[in-house]
C-alpha cells in the first residue's frame, strides 16, 4: 500500500476510533442522559437519531440507512485507492471513518448515538457525534481542495474533458 492509501486509512481508523470511543463513554455515563454543561453554549446530552443529518428520514428502516452508508464508504474507498495527494486521502479518511462510525451505530443499536449540543441560549443546534465532525471535516477538506487548485491545474482539467 502506498503512503497517501496508508495516510488515508489511517486517518479512517483515527475518526472511527475517535467516534466510537467517545459514544461508549455516553452510553456507559448516566449523567449524559440528563445532559451535562461543559461550557455555557456546549452541553453533552446523550441522544439517538434513526434518521440522517438532522433526523432527516427518520422513519426509514435502521438497515436501509446503514445500507446506504456502507455503499457510500465502499465508493469512497474506491476513490481513497485511487488517490494522487496526502489532503485528499485524509479527506477522505476522515468522510470513511465517520460514516463507519455512525453505520456501526445503525447496525448496534438501530439508531446513531449523538451528544454534542451546541446552544446560544435557547437555540440549539441538532445535536451531533464525533463521525459527523469528521464526516463535516472531510466533506470541507475536499472543497477546499476543489477551490484552491492553482488555476492551471483546473486549465489543463478542463481541457482534458
Amino acid at each position: 500500500m502506498n503512503a497517501v492509501r496508508r495516510l488515508g486509512v489511517m486517518c479512517a481508523v483515527a475518526a472511527l476510533a475517535l467516534d466510537q470511543g467517545s459514544k461508549a463513554v455516553v452510553l456507559t455515563t448516566s449523567a449524559f442522559a440528563n445532559g451535562v454543561e461543559v461550557l455555557p453554549f456546549i452541553n453533552l446530552l446523550r441522544g439517538q437519531n434513526s434518521g440522517v443529518a438532522f433526523g432527516i428520514f427518520g422513519g426509514a428502516p435502521w438497515w436501509a440507512l446503514a445500507l446506504l452508508a456502507l455503499s457510500i464508504v465502499g465508493a469512497l474507498f474506491v476513490w481513497l485507492w485511487r488517490a494522487q495527494n496526502r489532503l485528499t486521502a485524509v479527506a477522505l479518511g476522515l468522510l470513511i471513518g465517520g460514516a463507519l462510525g455512525n453505520a456501526l451505530d445503525r447496525l448496534r443499536h438501530g439508531a446513531v448515538t449523538d451528544f454534542l449540543d451546541f446552544h446560544l441560549g435557547a437555540y440549539h443546534w441538532p445535536t451531533f457525534n464525533m463521525a459527523d465532525v469528521a464526516i463535516v471535516s472531510g466533506t470541507a477538506l475536499i472543497l477546499f481542495h476543489g477551490f484552491c487548485k492553482p488555476q492551471e491545474q483546473r486549465y489543463a482539467e478542463s481541457e482534458k474533458g
